[in-house]
Order: structure tokens, then sequence, then C-alpha cells
């Protein structure tokens, strides 16, 4: 844990760190439609949390959300979680994450990403959060 990292839990007790997407060009341009506020949901596959029950996203605490090299970039707040089938994920939900214009496309760019990360099953469960940007870190004197 780096030391602005360390401060930041002093000011955000119980902070989690995680990065978005899987790779330093997709972590960069997520993290950019949420500062243009494009991006206010998220989501992973269940299977994911089940060595890491602490990263689970839970309603009403922030974490941070980290550059592609740890350090952090933004707060977010915790909105809402639900579990769903892939296959259940409504245009709402998909459009909420900020990274396509329709659920078709949202369906296309999420089947390629979790069959790179761990594999693709219509029906796997997700985690899907809602959140919203509660401090931008870029500029910071941390």
């Amino acid at each position: 844990m780096t030391n602005d990292t360390e401060d930041l839990q002093d000011t955000y007790p119980g902070a989690g760190t995680f990065k978005f997407g899987d790779s330093a060009q997709l972590c960069q341009h997520l993290i950019a439609l949420v500062r243009q506020g494009k991006k206010t949901a998220t989501c992973g596959a269940l299977a994911d949390f089940d060595g890491e029950p602490e990263a689970m996203p839970v309603v009403g605490r922030c974490d941070i959300a980290a550059n592609w090299d740890g350090t952090p970039a933004l707060v977010i707040r915790t909105t809402k979680v639900e579990e769903i089938r892939y296959c259940d994920v409504t245009e709402e939900m998909a459009l909420a994450e900020g990274e396509n214009d329709s659920l078709l496309g949202w369906r296309k760019d999420h089947k390629a990403y979790f069959k790179r990360n761990g594999g693709f099953d219509p029906e796997m469960m997700l985690v899907f959060e809602h959140f919203e940007l509660v401090e931008d870190l870029a500029g910071r004197e941390l």
C-alpha cells in the first residue's frame, strides 16, 4: 500500500482499492468516463469475489479506484449492488456503465472481457455495482 493510499484510508476508513478493466489503456479510459460523469456503474463476475469476499462492494462504503500503476485516481461510493445473470442485464444497467450506446454493444464488449478473464457463460452471475463519484484525486496533494 502506498503512502497516498494510507492517507486516503484515514479519510475514508474501510475503503478498498481496485482497478477498472484489465489493461492500462482500458483502466484509464474507464476512469475518464467516471470523471466525465458517463460511468456510474461497473460489474464483475461473482466468481471473482469467491476468494476475496472483502472486495465485494458494500452500499454506502467508499472505495478507491486506482490508476493502472496503483496510484489513487478516484474515490467512489457504492449506492446499489445487485447480483444478476449476464443474460438478465438490462439496457438501463448497461448504459449506466457508460462504455456503450446500447445493450448489444455492452454484451459484445463484456463477453470479450469475461472470455479474457476466466471464462464466459451467458448465465454467469455478475456483481453489478452502481456508484457515485465522491472525489477526483487528479492533481490532489496527498
